[in-house]
């Protein structure tokens, strides 16, 4: 299927190509075309009878399950716009992000929430609720990854979903018969972009149940995996034997677990996206160079002034706030990133964010050059610099490290490779994610080491 030929919800389409075929894999559950294309208009169906219309703004509060997927598409389908929320953040969070965004209902698959917003019930009826088909308009909502501040929510079409979906469909060349694993959730843009490029291509969109991640991963063909997640499938016993192709995305990729992988055969494909362009903007199959790759089928990036600007049919329409659109780009459809790049024998890359730079004695500090040096260990998984006050230099680097090497070893083995004003003058263990992001928020981190720092000053009182 491709974007000139699509006049119809998508799931109807292939229920009208190949009804039979298999498009979802849940475990124990799985569902044709013709069952999906079903399921999805009972799903619609009962959210209008619920007073749903089109355009009302429904707040979806769910993990990933095959009754979360549809939900998404039911109401979709009735002609709502869906926001994702992630089901850990806190009744405060909540508090504070949604009164901006107003939504006219919400529908709490993860239970507990204490929201004053009326509630919808999933609850399938007969019929078809589905309004017609329109590309252009608003589909979902989506908050950006909140890294550096508070998220705003980037108001995405159908057919900005599409067109993102296209240009990763033809880069791994995804057809039918392929089986793309939802390991992302669906309330973040990389978990949507699993959802469009399955649609798009026809494909078997596996779910895992509750035998986990792994078990499903032995179901699937293609998969996105933060780099954490392929460092732990490589030390699994036995790799699946159908997992052909891995997308990697949410932090800096060690270029020693893309040469394992290759290794093990399996083709990985490096990237640069971001929520306002819907997902994946730029990528390339990984290797031991730092580049993202070029721009894929109908992108465009600039670099000005050492900053990219990016041009797409994939971007966001605008950031919604109190029921209306706020623009995100200038007169001529240029968005202005805030991340640092520059062009490397026709490759895009990524020095690092801003509003991430920070002055230590004077010089400047990119954490992001310094967590690609460390982050080339062959032990090192993950690692974050974050700022923390000094009296003297005004900052100084604190290093926080995800793998299988001690800190100390690490912190002599990277002590050549850095500029005195860029070594870190702490080391620490990566803490535990427990809002379960996909991006850590640096925000966040640097609270952490704030803290670590006042219990230190603490305990020498």
């Amino acid at each position: 299927m491709s974007l000139a030929t699509l006049t119809d919800w998508p799931w109807r389409g292939w229920q009208r190509r190949c009804p039979q075929a298999r498009a979802i894999d849940n475990g124990e559950v799985t569902l044709s075309w013709q069952q999906l294309a079903q399921a999805v208009a009972e799903h619609a169906q009962g959210f209008h009878q619920q007073g749903v219309a089109a355009g009302d703004l429904v707040a979806l509060r769910s993990a990933n399950s095959l009754a979360a997927l549809l939900a998404w598409l039911g109401l979709m389908a009735c002609g709502a716009r869906v926001l994702g929320l992630n089901p850990q953040l806190p009744d405060a969070q909540l508090g504070q992000l949604l009164p901006g965004l107003a939504p006219d209902f919400v529908l709490d698959l993860a239970g507990g929430a204490c929201l004053e917003i009326p509630t919808l019930a999933l609850r399938p009826v007969a019929g078809d609720g589905s309004q017609p088909w329109q590309q252009d308009q608003i589909a979902t909502l989506t908050l950006t990854s909140g890294s550096t501040g508070l998220p705003k929510a980037a108001a995405h079409t159908f057919s900005a979903h599409l067109h993102s979906a296209a240009a990763v469909v033809g880069l791994m060349a995804l057809t039918p018969g392929d089986r793309w694993l939802l390991s992302l959730p669906l309330f973040h843009v990389s978990g949507q972009g699993i959802l469009w490029r399955w649609l798009l291509a026809g494909a078997t969109l596996v779910i895992p149940d509750d035998a986990g991640l792994y078990a499903a991963l032995a179901r699937s063909s293609v998969a996105s995996l933060v780099p954490t997640q392929l460092w732990r499938l490589l030390h699994q016993p036995v790799l699946p034997a159908r997992l052909r192709a891995v997308l990697l995305g949410g932090a800096q990729i060690p270029a020693e677990l893309t040469r394992q992988a290759e290794a093990a055969g399996l083709h990985c494909y490096c990237g640069y996206g971001m929520t306002e362009t819907a997902s994946t903007l730029c990528a390339r199959r990984a290797d031991a160079h730092p580049g993202v790759g070029a721009p894929l089928a109908g992108h465009q990036v600039k670099i000005v002034d050492g900053e990219i600007w990016v041009r797409s049919p994939a971007l966001a329409s605008g950031y919604w706030l109190q029921g209306a659109l706020m623009p995100l780009t200038d007169r001529d459809g240029w968005l202005r990133t805030g991340d640092c790049g520059r062009w490397q024998q026709g490759e895009l890359l990524v020095d690092g964010r801003r509003d991430n730079l920070f002055f230590s004695g004077g010089e400047s500090v990119q954490p992001e050059q310094i967590e690609r040096i460390l982050v080339a260990h062959p032990a090192v998984t993950q690692v974050f610099i974050v700022p923390k006050v000094d009296a003297e230099y005004g900052h100084r680097a604190v290093a926080l490290v995800e793998g299988s090497i001690g800190l100390e070893t690490l912190a002599d083995w990277a002590a050549p490779k850095l500029a005195g004003y860029q070594r870190p003058v702490a080391w620490y263990p990566l803490p535990p994610d427990h809002a379960g992001a996909i991006k850590r928020s640096r925000v966040q981190l640097k609270a952490w080491v704030a803290n670590q720092t006042q219990a230190c000053l603490r305990s020498q009182v």
